[in-house]
């Protein structure tokens, strides 16, 4: 069954009967003047002659007209009836036709490359409501996308997927390059910067705790005035040498420091036992249930932040969309030769998906019609086309009665 627009093959209809109607109407008319003007001489010779010429057109015209689509009366006149004998054959050459000139490298590069689909996007962005238009779609697909995904996906995905990859791969030696790595790169240092700085600000601002914790580890029968004395001189030692630490990059303990991380990053690469450890510790910590919970409430979190700022019109995510793309809008209205590089590179995606599937397009031309019923593809193809098809009737019989008044005139000059 071929599925259609019923109300357009009304119209259609319609519009086939009509012409049909014209066509018959010029041949009726053609044979009523032919029996008028029989065996008549001077004037309406010639015009019994060009309505005898007429009708022997619009029959043939009518004849081959017919024959595209079924017996011309129901006759089996060999090579009639031809769309749904050969309907097979022309869907073949239907497919090698748009293959052969139209799914071509140079063509579609040239049509590409001639629309400028770069710069039409970028006139297209630097549209304000055309930028809003496509941050809230974005949005709200990302949001619809988000709430889609549930907790046993998040689940699955981490049991099923995630850990036994982790469970292969050896965790030690990326452990080691990436501590080597980051030592070579000194980007430890920031990091131990950034906690001494918070542990000397902590330690000064707190000097009520650090005072508590030390004298609960006080021994029981010290005098208190002397727990008190004690513990005041461990902390101002305390908030001193870790001033000292932060302030010299040079001094001894981040020296120490550096010393341990690099010795621990050479044994995660190359000690067996170190390398045995830090699998160990790998393993528990994939055994343990902690870790699928861990997944999916941090997942929640990210979700809930995510949704909730995409929801929101004044959020930030979509603010920050629509700053990118009113920003990319005015990169590809400036900037020629990013618009040439992202032309170049759909050109480039275009003559790809050609190449690895353009059989794959053109043979759904193929396979579409070969299941059509020959009949039923008859019918449709004649409702599309055979309107502007009436018109070879037309012209048959306007041009054969034309060809026929000038015969009978040569006849008459040359009698």
């Amino acid at each position: 069954m071929i599925a259609g627009d019923p109300a357009a093959d009304a119209r259609r209809r319609s519009a086939l009967r009509r012409m049909r109607g014209v066509a018959t109407g010029l041949l009726v008319l053609a044979a009523v003047v032919y029996l008028l003007t029989r065996d008549r001489d001077g004037f309406l010779g010639f015009v019994n002659a060009g309505a005898e010429a007429s009708m022997v057109g619009a029959i043939a015209d009518w004849f081959a007209v017919t024959a595209l689509f079924r017996h011309p009366l129901g006759l089996p006149v060999p090579h009639t009836a031809l769309i749904p004998r050969k309907k097979d054959e022309l869907g073949r050459g239907l497919e090698e036709f748009v293959g052969e000139n139209f799914l071509q490298e140079a063509i579609i590069r040239e049509r590409l490359l001639a629309a400028e689909p770069a710069r039409r996007l970028g006139e297209w962005l630097a549209e304000p409501a055309n930028a809003q238009r496509v941050v809230d779609e974005v949005a709200d697909v990302a949001a619809i996308a988000l709430s889609k995904v549930r907790d046993d996906h998040i689940e699955s995905l981490v049991r099923d997927a995630l850990t036994p990859r982790f469970r292969e791969e050896p965790i030690a030696p990326l452990l080691g390059g990436l501590l080597s790595e980051a030592l070579a790169d000194d980007l430890h240092h920031g990091l131990v910067d950034l906690a001494l700085d918070e542990l000397h600000g902590w330690l000064v601002d707190n000097p009520d705790t650090v005072t508590e914790v030390l004298g609960e580890r006080a021994p029981w029968w010290a005098p208190p005035r002397l727990n008190e004395a004690v513990t005041g001189r461990i902390h101002t030692e305390l908030v001193r040498w870790v001033g000292d630490i932060r302030d010299d990059p040079q001094h001894r303990a981040r020296q120490a420091l550096d010393s341990v991380l690099r010795q621990l990053a050479d044994d995660l690469l190359h000690d067996a036992d170190t390398q045995a450890r830090a699998e160990g510790l790998k393993e528990r910590i994939l055994d343990n249930p902690a870790v699928i919970r861990s997944a999916i409430s941090l997942w929640d979190a990210l979700r809930r932040a995510l949704t909730t700022s995409l929801q929101d019109p004044q959020g930030a995510v979509r603010a920050r969309l629509l700053t990118e793309a009113t920003a990319f809008a005015a990169r590809l209205r400036d900037d020629a030769a990013l618009r040439t590089r992202l032309d170049g590179l759909a050109a480039d995606a275009a003559v790809f998906v050609v190449d690895r599937y353009g059989a794959e397009l053109t043979s759904v031309i193929t396979q579409t019609i070969e299941r059509w019923d020959g009949k039923e593809a008859a019918e449709r193809i004649e409702l599309h086309v055979g309107r502007d098809l009436q018109f070879i009737r037309i012209n048959g019989t306007v041009v054969g009665g034309l060809v026929g008044v000038l015969i009978h005139a040569v006849s008459v000059a040359l009698g």
